[in-house]
Parts: structure tokens; C-alpha cells; sequence
């Protein structure tokens, strides 16, 4: 009995306990920040970029992420807030002499030091490894050690001579705190920025719309030619006018005139008979059979007027 191989659990087996929380490797998590790119998890390589949070990326892929505009694009939090190739900065950093990289572990038998870093503090020569805070100028994009930046403190970047304020300086791989204050400071300047967009898109349409009304005003020149040519017009028609007055004044006048002359400047005609006129004077009037006109000379009926004998 009991020799068929078979054993009895104990409690402690059966019952299991809680499971143990993972511990992240803080020299796994500072190669992942200080030696990949946080987009593309490749190993850094320059041009290496940062953006107003304070990651790092390679310039390769941030255009490659900006080019893509596909609807199967993946949106990657540490991407999310870059817009365009303006949302990031170009780093001007400074090689580490001492470094060798990996040219003497093409056989990977060689044992990779993570304390020896690419870059340096060029004021400092402290290694940016993550070991020690390093911050950028927004400006210039010059990196430098936070430690440099505090010991010697100046408006003027160690490196370039730019000036910089103290909204300027950006910390690279911050903690949450550091995060949450960038990000608070980088929509106050794109709000900003669009605020200014709009007032000078303002300021152009009204630079734009004077000038169109500037045209559509006539000019002093314009004015004088057009009342000179009004005045022209308003003469040429008041002479037209008096001109058309004196002859209706001088028609009647003139045929009164050569009435009266003759009737009393004519030669005097003399009666041969009381009862009796002479043929001159008869020519004076239209039923004399001078006056009157042939069939041939004559108009048509159509054209007959009141002053048509």
C-alpha cells in the first residue's frame, strides 16, 4: 500500500501566492533612452533630433512618420505630438574621445561598456549616458550637462554664444514632472504662435483692402479732367442754345425787316387806274401766277407741309 510511486501534495503547493512584480532594469531602460530612437528603436545615429519633451529620435524617422499618410499609420505615443519637422529640434552634440563604439566587437565576444557614452558635456566632460541630467537649447540645439548650466550661469549658450532664456532649456529623458512642465510650456508657444498667425493674416487683408479702395477713389487729376469736360459740355450746349435763339430771333425780324423794306424802301409803283393794280405789285403776292409752281417743280403730296406754297 502506498508504493505504486504516487505523493501527496502539500498546502503550500497547492496554494499559490501572489505573483512577484517585475522589476524594470534601470541599465536596460537607460540604453533604451540614452541609445535608441524612441520612434524607431534603432540605435542613434546622427542627425539626431529632440523634441519639446525632451526625446530623442533619429531625423530619418521622424520623416519618415511625417510622410506617411496612410490610414493603417500607427500612432506611437511618443510621436503623437509632433506635427511637422518644425516640432523638433537638430542637436549640435559633442563626440567623446574616448569612446570607440564597435569596431572592437565585430566578433560580439566583447563585453560593451553602457558608462562610456557617444557624447559628452563640452564645458563639463561629463558622459551622456543617463547617469547625469543633460539639457538642450531650444535655440541652437546645443546639449549640455544640467550641472554646467547651474555652475555657470549665463544668457549666452557656451558653445555658439545664441542667447537663451530659461524657457529655453529643455531637459533630455526628464522624469513625469519634468514632462508635464514641458508640455504645458509647449502649447502656451503654439498658442502663441497661432495667435500671431491670425493677426498678421489680419494685418495683410487690411493692407490688401486699402489699396483696392485707394483704386476705386477717383484722383484730383480725374476730378479736374471730368468737371473740365462737364464744363465743356454745359458751354458747347448754352452756345448751342444762344445760337439757336438768335436765329429763331433773327428769322422773323429779317422777314419783317425786308417787308418793311419792301413796302417803304421799294420803288413807288404808280396806279394807271383807281380800281386797278400793277403787275409789280401783283408779284408781290402768292396768288400771282408767278408764285405759283409747275406739276413738274412741285413735291409730292406726302411731303406737302403748311409752309409749302
Amino acid at each position: 500500500m502506498g508504493c505504486d510511486g504516487g505523493t501527496i501534495p502539500k498546502r503550500h503547493e497547492l496554494v499559490k501566492g501572489p505573483r512577484k512584480i517585475e522589476k524594470v532594469d534601470k541599465n536596460a531602460e537607460l540604453v533604451a533612452q540614452w541609445y535608441y530612437c524612441t520612434l524607431s528603436q534603432e540605435k542613434l545615429s546622427r542627425p539626431i533630433v529632440a523634441c519639446e519633451l525632451g526625446r530623442l529620435y533619429n531625423k530619418d524617422a521622424i520623416i519618415e512618420f511625417l510622410l506617411d499618410k496612410s490610414s493603417d499609420k500607427v500612432l506611437v505615443e511618443a510621436a503623437s505630438h509632433i506635427k511637422s519637422i518644425k516640432n523638433v529640434i537638430e542637436l549640435n552634440l559633442s563626440d567623446n574621445p574616448a569612446w570607440t563604439g564597435d569596431k572592437g566587437n565585430t566578433k560580439g565576444d566583447k563585453y560593451d561598456d553602457i558608462q562610456s557614452a557617444r557624447f559628452i558635456c563640452p564645458v563639463v566632460g561629463l558622459e551622456m549616458n543617463g547617469r547625469h541630467r543633460f539639457c538642450f537649447l531650444r535655440n541652437c540645439g546645443c546639449v549640455f550637462s544640467e550641472r554646467a548650466l547651474k555652475e555657470i550661469k549665463t544668457e549666452v549658450c557656451h558653445k555658439c554664444g545664441a542667447s537663451f532664456q530659461d524657457d529655453d532649456v529643455i531637459v533630455l529623458n526628464g522624469t513625469k514632472e519634468d514632462v508635464e512642465v514641458l508640455k504645458k510650456r509647449m502649447e502656451e508657444r503654439r498658442l502663441k504662435s497661432k495667435l500671431g498667425k491670425k493677426s498678421k493674416k489680419s494685418k495683410a487683408a487690411e493692407t490688401t483692402v486699402k489699396p483696392e479702395a485707394a483704386e476705386d477713389l477717383p484722383t484730383s487729376s480725374q476730378v479736374n479732367t471730368e468737371k473740365d469736360t462737364a464744363n465743356m459740355k454745359s458751354g458747347e450746349n448754352r452756345s448751342i442754345a444762344f445760337c439757336k435763339s438768335t436765329a429763331v430771333s433773327e428769322g422773323p425780324s429779317s422777314s419783317s425787316e425786308k417787308s418793311s423794306k419792301s413796302s417803304s424802301g421799294g420803288p413807288k409803283r404808280s396806279f394807271t387806274t383807281r380800281g386797278e393794280k400793277s403787275e409789280a405789285y401783283k408779284s408781290i403776292f402768292t396768288s400771282h401766277s408767278s408764285a405759283k409752281r409747275s406739276k413738274e417743280e412741285s413735291s409730292n403730296w406726302i411731303t406737302h407741309t403748311a409752309y409749302y406754297f
